[in-house]
């Protein structure tokens, strides 16, 4: 077998660099930046979400279609949607609504958008969130816009949490639901969003957090998605929070299948491992290209032996000439207003004010 130094130096070289471009090729397709993306490691994304129900001893799911509902054991699951885009259809809805009532927990997180009320009186819940932003100058992290909501109730799903931390969150009207989390007396619903107390807005206890039944099963309502990506999880009780939401369940079904935040390799790898029939024929086309490289003809070795001397040729050139010696350079910090320029062609259906406090959140992360 022949050793690395057998090797001559353009060989190796080109070899690294085909190394080098495959792992970018199989990061980038594997990876996400996608807001609440699953595979988001930044700090608007939800991978430690992923990390915390492991260390719970469950194993999250990742599922891009509402058919994942029909294959896991509802009353050892927690499945949880945030931020949810676009109407669930009826047949998803169905889904919905017979993997609660079979015992399934069901999360939905929310904030301004219509969709996530949309999808709660498609299942026949009966909260709803407000719609307009959380101000607390008492009870709060850093930011009236980040109120510390501490009125914890005794219901037992709760036992174990002190706070949950809101970030540009709304209110949940409860209706006949429970309350589990509620802001402290000093709130306020910013309905103007002019971010002062007016005459006309009353400071009071807001809920933020509620638990209903639905046959077997249950569904909690939370007035902020935001609290649970990454850089959120780590504010008071959030993180209590989630590991009670996911108690003893065995698996943590991630909803993203009305979202765009699933990375080309990883919906792939998902859409493989549901379907036996595509890895049998993956296997075999496999397999297949393995034995017909092992029997190439001789035409087909001169041809890859000479392309392979002609690159070799080449990188030789290429390694010989001498480099221009360069310093360093930092990459330039991105401004404000580059932040929102960009946010604003990324996500076109955000309003001013979520743009706004999204890039807030961003810098105040990176002051820390």
């Amino acid at each position: 077998m022949k050793r690395p130094t057998d090797y001559p130096t353009p060989t190796l070289v080109l070899g690294a660099l085909v190394l080098l471009v495959v792992v970018g090729l199989v990061v980038a397709s594997s990876t996400s930046s996608a807001s609440f993306g699953a595979y988001n490691g930044a700090w608007d994304g939800t991978s430690k979400l992923r990390g915390i129900a492991t260390d719970r001893g469950a194993e999250p799911l990742v599922a891009h279609d509402t058919a994942a509902y029909s294959r896991v054991s509802p009353n050892e699951t927690v499945a949880v949607i945030l931020s949810p885009e676009g109407n669930y259809s009826a047949t998803d809805q169905s889904r919905l609504r017979r993997f609660v009532r079979q015992g399934g927990t069901l999360l939905v997180a929310g904030d301004y958008g219509p969709e996530t009320n949309r999808l709660l009186s498609a299942l026949g819940t009966e909260a709803r969130l407000d719609g307009r932003p959380i101000r607390d100058d008492r009870r709060r992290y850093r930011s009236p816009v980040m109120p510390v909501a501490g009125n914890v109730s005794n219901h037992s799903l709760v036992a174990n949490v002190s706070s949950l931390t809101l970030n540009y969150g709304t209110a949940v009207v409860p209706n006949n639901a429970t309350v589990l989390v509620s802001t402290s007396e000093f709130a306020y619903l910013d309905a103007n969003r002019n971010r002062q107390l007016d005459d006309n807005e009353a400071i009071s206890s807001l809920p933020v957090a509620t638990v209903e039944r639905f046959g077997d099963g249950r569904v909690l309502v939370v007035g902020d998605s935001s609290a649970m990506i990454n850089s959120m999880l780590d504010r008071p009780g959030n993180r209590e929070f989630v590991r009670a939401v996911i108690a003893d369940n065995r698996t943590v079904l991630l909803d993203y299948s009305h979202t765009s935040r699933l990375p080309p390799l990883a919906l792939a790898v998902l859409v493989l491992r549901e379907s036996p029939l595509l890895q049998l024929l993956v296997g075999g086309g496999c397999l297949a290209l393995v034995f017909a490289w092992a029997q190439r003809p001789e035409p087909v070795r001169r041809l890859w032996s000479s392309a392979r001397s002609r690159l070799d040729e080449r990188t030789s050139r290429l390694t010989g000439e001498r480099a221009t010696e360069r310093s360093p350079v930092e990459p330039p910090k991105m401004s404000e207003a580059a932040m929102i320029a960009y946010l604003r062609d990324r996500h076109p259906d955000w309003d001013s004010e979520r743009i706004r406090r999204v890039v807030a959140t961003h810098r105040d992360e990176r002051s820390n």
